[in-house]
């Protein structure tokens, strides 16, 4: 069985891309339609037991945009021990702030762009 989108995350991949939070839906109208680079990116893709909100797989890129709940103590760790799975498994993780996205997305963008070429080194 593989680890992407398995069938049991199915019905909750689809609620969550249906109740995308303003900064998600701000982040995928740059990503969508090859806009980056040319990459594509799928929105609320699941990889193992996770749901992450954006992924690039020609780059095995994850994006996560962060709200306040991510600053609460148990959430950090769960936010770790979630990121320690996709790098074990060969998966880089970018994460990203609401503020960040609502504020200085040509900066975000770049950051995510620049991903592509540091890792093909």
């Amino acid at each position: 069985m593989g680890i992407h989108n398995r069938k049991e995350s199915e019905i909750r991949r689809k609620q969550l891309r249906s109740k995308m939070t303003n900064a998600e839906w701000v982040l995928w109208h740059h990503l969508r339609k090859k806009q980056l680079q040319g990459r594509r990116f799928r929105r609320q893709h699941s990889i193992g037991p996770y749901i992450v909100d954006f992924y690039c797989p020609t780059e095995k890129l994850i994006i996560e945009v962060d709200g306040g709940v991510h600053l609460a103590p148990e959430q950090i760790r769960k936010d770790e021990q979630r990121s320690r799975y996709f790098k074990a498994n060969g998966y880089y993780v970018l994460r990203f702030s609401n503020n960040e996205i609502f504020k200085i997305i040509p900066e975000v963008l770049l950051k995510i762009e620049t991903s592509f070429n540091q890792r093909k080194t």
